[in-house]
């Protein structure tokens, strides 16, 4: 609950210096322009904050955690730091944008996915996706396992399509829900993982634990995405306009909710996860 409070003070007051954080947290924001914003974690590039063609959809953090890739919807990729640049599908041709993207835990490679969930790997294997189906609802995001042997993807609604090693722990498919899910993460097991809808519900699914939502509370602006941290036993939520909310054992680092960056915030990505 004390984080929570603080970040509710940062965003009516601008940020606040955080105490310690536990071993080994610190995440990234990345705009809609490619700006990336760091906190308890090294800022090595972005792409400058304009001039795209092609909004920036999602990011991805190296295992070493020292770079990160960003995807626009185009299915252009930008590498920073230790991030190795594998390919992009910027020159397929797509049927539908991408929404999102995965590191290989197990090297330096990635997959991107569109919103009708077609999969795009580079250096990293190819498990399936749901390209070749008509779906109810369009993907909005995706999360590797941790041992990098499969994936899933997330629907608007909730739905959860399970590939590789990913087990099928239940999804909101079924569900009526009040704003549709953004995004989800998985817990370091594996074995279960974390839905968020816009306005903060948070979904727990297999062996994720529920530690707080932002569902009762009125939002400056909506949830675009989330993070867990390395432990697992919490995770981070975060607003389009740069606003971080912590649960669990997620420490509050900062946050952009006081000045938040050109284009809005479109998502995050933590350290060893």
């Amino acid at each position: 609950m004390a984080s929570v409070v603080l970040t509710l003070l940062a965003l009516l007051f601008g940020p606040v210096q955080p105490g310690s954080s536990a071993p080994g947290q610190g995440y990234r924001l990345v705009s809609s322009e490619g700006q990336v914003l760091a906190y308890g974690a090294s800022w090595v590039g972005d792409t400058g904050g304009g001039g795209l063609l092609s909004p920036v959809v999602g990011m991805a953090t190296t295992t070493s955690g020292n770079g990160y890739w960003l995807v626009s919807a185009s299915g252009v990729v930008f590498r920073f730091g230790d991030a190795t640049f594998r390919g992009s599908a910027a020159a397929l041709g797509l049927s539908r944008p991408m929404v999102g993207m995965d590191a290989d835990p197990d090297g330096d490679g990635y997959w991107l996915v569109a919103a009708d969930g077609g999969v795009f790997s580079f250096a990293a294997p190819f498990y399936g996706s749901t390209g070749n189906l008509t779906l109810n609802q369009p993907v909005v995001g995706m999360t590797a396992t941790p041992t990098g042997g499969g994936y899933w993807f997330v629907a608007r609604d909730g739905g959860i399509f399970a590939y590789g090693d990913a087990g099928f722990y239940g999804s909101t498919g079924g569900i009526r829900l009040n704003q549709p899910i953004v995004g989800m993460a998985s817990t370091p097991s594996g074995a279960g993982y974390w839905l968020v809808a816009s306005d903060g519900g948070i979904f727990s699914f297999g062996d994720a634990q529920f530690y707080g939502s932002l569902g009762s509370l009125a939002l400056n602006q909506p949830i675009v995405g989330m993070a867990s941290t390395p432990s697992g036993a919490g995770y981070w939520l975060v607003a389009s306009d740069g606003g971080i909310f912590s649960f669990g054992d997620a420490d509050f680092l900062g946050s952009a909710g006081g000045s938040p960056p050109s284009g809005g915030v479109v998502g995050m990505g933590a350290l060893g996860t």
